[in-house]
C-alpha cells in the first residue's frame, strides 16, 4: 500500500482501498497486521511534517539523560520567537500520533481527511506559529524499544505479565501531563501575545485540564479556543470555578456533528460552557477536516476583536 498523488491509501497492484479483515476468521492476525500499518502511518506522517510542513522535531524532556525514554512535539521554525500568533492543534486519544486527527480517517478517507496537515498548512500561510502536540506518546517498551501503539491498550497491558515492561515517559505519561510540559516550558514563555487552541474530542478535555491546572497564565496568553465534538466536563473539570466558566462562554466555540445547517447554533446541543455550532457532517471522524474554514473564520474574527 502507498498513499497516491490525492493522499489516498491504494494497494499499489489493484489500487484497491485497504482490506481490513485480509484473512478470513482470523481477527487477531488482520488485528496485527492493521496495528503494522497504523505504525507505518505514523512514520509517514511525522515524514510529512517535518519535509512538507518543515516543521521541527523537539524532543522532551528537555534535562533528559541519554538512555532515558523521551517523547516529542513538532513545533514551526517561529513558533516561540514570533509576537504576532501561535496555534495549538491537540488531538483525541488513541493510537495516533501527532500530526493525525484519527488513524481510520487516514486509512479510509486519505490525508486530507485524516490528518492536521490542512490546518498546518492555513496556519502557516497567515503566518501563524504553530505547535503539534503529541499527547498520545506515553510508554515505551525497553525489552524491543518499539513505542506502545496505543493508549488503549495500556490497561490491557497492566493485566498482563508484560505490564513491568511498559515504561512510562516523563513528563509524557498521559496526555494531561504532556500538554502541561509543553506549555510550562515552550508555550508559556513564547513571545506569542496571542495562542489559539484547537482541541478534538479528548483534546478539548485535555484543555480544560490545562486551564484548570494553569489558570491565570492560560486566561492571559489564549484568546481562543475551537473545541470539536469535545469530551470535557464544564462542571465536573472547573468545580464550578466562575472565572473559568466565564472565560469559557466567552474564549470558546464548539464544532459538533451532526446533520444540520453548518455554523449555525442550535439550542438542543447548547452547552452551558460555549456556544456550540453545527460541524457541518455527522461523522465524528471527519469533523475536523469539515470545519476547518470555519474554524479559521472564527479565530480570525476573535484576533480581530481582541
Amino acid at each position: 500500500y502507498d498513499f497516491n498523488i490525492k493522499g489516498e491509501l491504494r494497494h499499489l497492484d489493484t489500487n484497491e482501498s485497504f482490506v481490513f479483515n485480509y484473512y478470513k476468521n482470523a481477527h487477531e492476525q488482520n488485528h496485527k497486521r492493521y496495528q503494522v500499518l497504523g505504525h507505518l502511518i505514523t512514520q509517514y506522517v511525522y515524514g510529512l511534517l517535518e519535509r512538507v510542513c518543515t516543521l521541527q522535531k523537539v524532543y522532551i524532556p528537555t534535562d533528559a539523560t541519554e538512555d532515558e525514554p523521551r517523547s516529542f512535539f513538532f513545533m514551526s521554525e517561529n513558533a516561540l520567537t514570533s509576537s504576532f500568533s501561535l496555534i495549538v492543534l491537540l488531538q483525541d486519544r488513541g493510537v495516533f500520533r501527532a500530526g493525525q486527527w484519527g488513524q481510520r480517517t487516514i486509512v479510509r478517507e486519505g490525508l486530507g481527511h485524516g490528518t492536521q496537515i490542512p490546518f498546518i498548512k492555513t496556519a502557516l500561510q497567515s503566518h501563524r506559529g504553530v505547535i503539534v502536540l503529541n499527547p498520545n506518546d506515553n510508554f515505551v517498551d525497553p525489552k524491543t524499544e518499539k513505542e506502545r501503539l496505543s493508549f488503549s491498550t495500556r490497561e490491557e497491558a497492566l493485566n498482563s505479565t508484560q505490564s513491568i515492561w511498559w515504561i512510562p515517559k516523563r513528563g509524557s505519561s498521559t496526555p494531561e501531563e504532556h500538554t502541561i510540559y509543553v506549555w510550562d516550558h515552550f508555550i508559556s514563555k513564547s513571545a506569542a501575545k496571542n495562542v489559539a487552541f484547537i482541541a478534538h474530542g479528548y483534546g478539548g478535555l485535555v484543555f480544560v485540564d490545562l486551564l484548570v491546572q494553569r489558570k491565570w497564565e492560560v486566561m492571559n496568553k489564549v484568546y481562543s479556543v475551537a473545541f470539536i465534538d469535545s469530551t470535557h466536563n464544564m462542571q465536573h473539570q472547573t468545580r464550578s470555578d466562575p472565572q473559568i466558566q466565564e472565560w469559557i462562554l466567552k474564549h470558546c466555540c464548539e464544532w459538533v456533528s451532526n446533520c444540520k445547517t453548518p455554523n449555525k447554533a442550535f439550542g438542543s446541543c447548547m452547552k452551558v460552557n460555549c456556544p456550540t455550532v453545527s460541524a457541518r457532517v455527522d461523522k465524528y471522524d471527519l469533523a475536523p477536516s469539515c470545519c476547518l474554514r470555519a474554524i479559521f473564520k472564527y479565530l480570525n474574527s476573535t484576533l480581530k476583536a481582541k
